[in-house]
């Protein structure tokens, strides 16, 4: 029997929830499953969010052979088994594969997808939690347009849970959309669980399944992401047994070692940053050992790191100035840069005035007129 989440999965972009920023009127998705355009993407966007529902529904739409398959647990076996199918090229259907956490195909894999992709042979759909930037060569990438999914709405949840067909309270529907954050299988999943042990729906019965022995940890659901935050959490204050406490449930669940090796990176710059600037150095030493060693003995690396990130000092400045730069990025958009610090690789630039008066390690505020009173670092 098919879990709830695949039974009531939207069929037709009508039926989608969320998204709107690619999928509402005009909006780049819609356009493209409308026009039935044929092209290959990648979807990079939090759990739950929809990408196999979107995947799905451009096949269908498309009318075109869809093929499914999980970079866990696939590789070059399941692609020439695809390729080999020639049913679909005689009837001159596209032949659309979807890989489903694509950052985990390794280079090797995604050399040899490429020239397929490339010939047209196959049309691929990505979907991914983590940056494809990082994850994805820069061939494929580039074969390849991109389109970010949105954590979704507390609205678009209710209205989610609602074709459930479940009875439940106000109270604790509220509850599980707050639990869920975002991701809408994780939310259906635990709905579906909670009836099939307690047989009613309430925030007592949804407590007691989430923290029900049956439901293993689940690489892109609630538990994944709360073990991350309490590994975070733990670093950011100080307190290495906690961190390491969390590094090991993940690790025993087999939580991908380059997921937890990329948050400790961007720790050691977020939280870290300026107070103890050899902390950015450690976790890239670490994030490289774990590539190049892999389990069981890469886990040392990671403890290695998490004890020093953990004692570091702390100091989110360098990290709280960037965004509040941004943020004045945002707002006024690209205010014009003082003509003393343009290029000025001609005469004409010269005689205008381009780069005039600047000398090195000036103390003259390079700031733009318009944002001159502004002061990002403490």
């Amino acid at each position: 029997m098919e879990p709830l989440a695949v039974t009531i999965r939207p069929r037709k972009l009508s039926e989608f929830i969320g998204q709107e920023h690619l999928v509402g009127k005009g909006k780049p998705l819609r356009e493209a499953i409308e026009k039935k355009h044929l092209f290959s993407f990648i979807l990079w966007g939090p759990p739950g969010s929809g990408k196999t529902t979107l995947a799905r529904i451009y096949a269908q739409a498309l009318d075109a052979d869809f093929y499914q398959m999980s970079a866990v647990d696939s590789g070059k076996n399941e692609i020439k088994a695809i390729l080999g199918e020639k049913g679909a090229l005689k009837l001159g259907k596209p032949k659309i594969l979807f890989i489903d956490e694509i950052h985990r195909f390794n280079k090797a894999q995604q050399d040899f997808l490429l020239p397929f992709v490339e010939n047209g042979e196959l049309t691929l759909i990505g979907a991914t939690t983590e940056n494809p930037s990082f994850e994805v060569i820069p061939a494929l990438l580039s074969r390849c347009r991109v389109f970010v999914l949105q954590e979704l709405s507390a609205k678009e949840m209710a209205l989610i849970l609602k074709r459930t067909g479940f009875k439940i309270s106000k109270t604790a529907a509220e509850w599980v959309i707050a639990m869920a954050m975002g991701d809408a299988r994780q939310a259906i999943t635990l709905l579906e669980n909670t009836q099939k042990l307690y047989g009613t729906i309430t925030s007592d019965t949804l407590r007691e399944t989430l923290q029900s022995k049956h439901l293993r940890y689940d690489k892109k659901g609630e538990e994944h992401y709360n073990t991350v935050s309490a590994f975070i959490k733990s670093m950011r204050a100080g307190q290495g047994d906690a961190a390491l406490y969390y590094l090991a449930r993940m690790v025993d669940a087999g939580e991908d070692p380059l997921f937890i090796a990329r948050r400790m990176v961007i720790f050691a710059s977020e939280d870290i940053g300026l107070a103890q600037p050899t902390a950015l150095v450690v976790a890239n030493a670490v994030f490289r050992a774990v590539e190049t060693i892999g389990y069981p003995e890469a886990s040392i690396n990671l403890a290695h790191g998490t004890v020093y990130l953990a004692q570091s000092k702390k100091n989110r400045a360098s990290y709280q100035a960037f965004f509040a730069a941004l943020d004045d990025v945002k707002k006024f958009g690209n205010v014009p840069i003082p003509l003393i610090l343009r290029n000025a690789p001609t005469k004409l630039m010269q005689e205008l005035g381009y780069g005039k008066g600047y000398k090195k390690y000036d103390k003259e505020n390079y700031l733009p007129d318009k944002l001159k009173d502004r002061k990002y670092l403490p």
